[in-house]
C-alpha cells in the first residue's frame, strides 16, 4: 500500500489479508508505533496493545483458531477526521478447534496515517469468547 492510501482502501485490503490467513501481511499494515484497543475486552484479555510486535504476538495464533470466511457486511462511515473511518461489519467463520460456527458483529474505530494503521479501536462482542472458550486465541488464562 502506498502512503496516499485512503483508510477505507487500506481497510478493505486488511479484511482480504484476514480471509486469506495472511497474518504477517496484515500486522504489515500497521505503523511500528500503531495502537491496538479492546474497550470491551473481557478479564484477563488485553484491553490495549501498543507497537506493531505487540499486535503480531496476539494475532499470531489467530489463524489457528479461528476460520475466517466472510465478512458478510461491511459498512465504512468516514468521519469529519480525513484519516477516520468507523466500520460497521459481520465475521462469519468457524472454530477450528471445534468446528462451530464463529459469527461476530464488530464496530471499529480506524485511523489511518502515511498508509498504515496507527489506532485501531475494537468493539467486539465479549460474549460470544465467554460463552465458547475455544475461540480465545489469546492465551489468557481468566
Amino acid at each position: 500500500m502506498t502512503t496516499n492510501t485512503a483508510p477505507a482502501d487500506l481497510y478493505r485490503h486488511g479484511l482480504k489479508l484476514l480471509l486469506d490467513k495472511d497474518i504477517a501481511a496484515w500486522v504489515d499494515l500497521w505503523d511500528d508505533h500503531g495502537v491496538f484497543e479492546f474497550p470491551f475486552a473481557p478479564d484477563g484479555w488485553p484491553k490495549r496493545l501498543e507497537g506493531k510486535a505487540a499486535i503480531a504476538d496476539y494475532m499470531r495464533a489467530y489463524p489457528d483458531h479461528i476460520d475466517l470466511h466472510d465478512f458478510p457486511h461491511v459498512e465504512m462511515h468516514q468521519t469529519t477526521a480525513a484519516q477516520t473511518i468507523v466500520v460497521e461489519m459481520r465475521a462469519v467463520g468457524r472454530l477450528v478447534a471445534t468446528g462451530s460456527p464463529y459469527d461476530m458483529t464488530y464496530i471499529a474505530v480506524v485511523t489511518v496515517e502515511n498508509g498504515r494503521i496507527t489506532h485501531y479501536r475494537d468493539y467486539w462482542n465479549p460474549l460470544v469468547v465467554l460463552q465458547d472458550s475455544m475461540s480465545d486465541f489469546t492465551g489468557s488464562s481468566r
